[in-house]
């Protein structure tokens, strides 16, 4: 991948892209064609790609949020970006089919949250993608890479994303995992619930209504900071698209947003999270989150500044800690209205 100046990079004339159907499953590693979310990939330049994405309005687990008025939600954009990504890799960056994306640090931060607004209509939504690392010497192969995005809407430009990841062929994963654990590791699709066995927080609480999408166990609250089981229902769909021998990054990142509205909330002493949004995240994963080890995650208590809160959690299995987020948390209700804007693509 070769080096390029992002803002020289943004003056380069961007090509159509068609929004009348998703892309090949395979191309963003899913598996049900209801959670691909990226209609198209055109090449801008070497290592530059643009990508059409679709943003569903009604969906189990992307439209299930209490914040009002509703805007399209960040993880769908933080998820359509990463599935524009990985499309790309394949299809313009030489990243072989098969290869597995491991995130190992990642930010995205909402730029224009009035215009995510639902039915603010600024226009078809698209992903910016630049490339950039080395290939190895002795294979020619990429085993780093980063990645840096544009989203937009129309013409505005309403979110950033940033990815570093590490490219591994399906031996090297398990090869890879195997040294970690010591043991081989199960699938998600090894296990079962009893929903009246396991103990989740109110979805209100969190910003949802589903209880399905609740992620977090019952949590214990201190002065300094608010501690929670991780529990995901490996029954969710969107969550566990396929199977998977950990814990995906997507969920931790949901775990983390939920923590961080549930101790926003309790900053502010609300009963619910329906004035607050996440609109920011930063951190690294150091571990794997093996899905037979208990998992906690704890956030610190952060003060309110200018509407947003800052809220790190960490999450730890036994003695590791293995991921260390931030996420931001705004408050809607000192959001401005999104202005009225034409859509800059007809029918959009």
């Amino acid at each position: 991948m070769t080096t390029q100046v992002l803002e020289e990079s943004a003056t380069t004339a961007v090509p159509a892209v068609e929004y009348g159907r998703t892309i090949e499953r395979s191309l963003a590693h899913r598996s049900a064609i209801s959670e691909v979310f990226v209609t198209d990939v055109r090449t801008v330049r070497p290592m530059a790609v643009t990508a059409g994405i679709h943003l569903p309005l009604t969906h189990l687990y992307y439209s299930d949020h209490r914040t009002r008025p509703k805007p399209h939600d960040s993880l769908l954009l933080l998820e359509a970006g990463r599935q524009a990504a990985i499309a790309g890799s394949h299809t313009n960056a030489g990243v072989p089919p098969g290869t597995l994306a491991i995130v190992h640090a990642f930010r995205f931060e909402v730029r224009d949250l009035a215009a995510l607004r639902i039915g603010a209509e600024p226009g078809a939504p698209r992903v910016d993608t630049d490339f950039f690392g080395k290939t190895a010497r002795h294979s020619g192969r990429y085993r780093k890479g980063r990645l840096e995005q544009r989203i937009f809407l129309g013409e505005v430009h309403v979110a950033d994303h940033s990815m570093d990841v590490l490219f591994l062929k399906g031996d090297e994963n398990e090869i890879l995992r195997h040294a970690q654990r010591g043991t081989p590791a199960p699938l998600s699709t090894d296990f079962t619930e009893d929903t009246r066995a396991v103990r989740r927080v109110a979805p209100e609480l969190v910003g949802r209504d589903n209880p399905l999408n609740v992620v977090l166990g019952i949590p214990e609250f201190s002065a300094e900071e608010v501690v929670a089981p991780v529990v995901p229902r490996f029954d969710n769909p969107a969550l566990f698209d396929h199977a998977y021998d950990h814990l995906p990054a997507m969920t931790l990142v949901e775990a983390a947003r939920q923590l961080a509205l549930l101790t926003a909330g309790t900053e502010r002493a609300a009963s619910t999270s329906a004035d607050l949004c996440a609109v920011g995240y930063e951190g690294g994963f150091q571990r794997f989150a093996e899905l037979d080890v208990p998992l906690t995650a704890t956030a610190a208590r952060a003060p309110e500044r200018e509407g947003r809160y800052a809220i790190r959690v960490r999450f730890r299995q036994g003695a590791e800690e293995i991921a260390d987020l931030t996420v931001t948390v705004a408050d809607v209700t000192r959001v401005p209205a999104a202005p009225a804007r034409v859509p800059s693509v007809e029918g959009a």
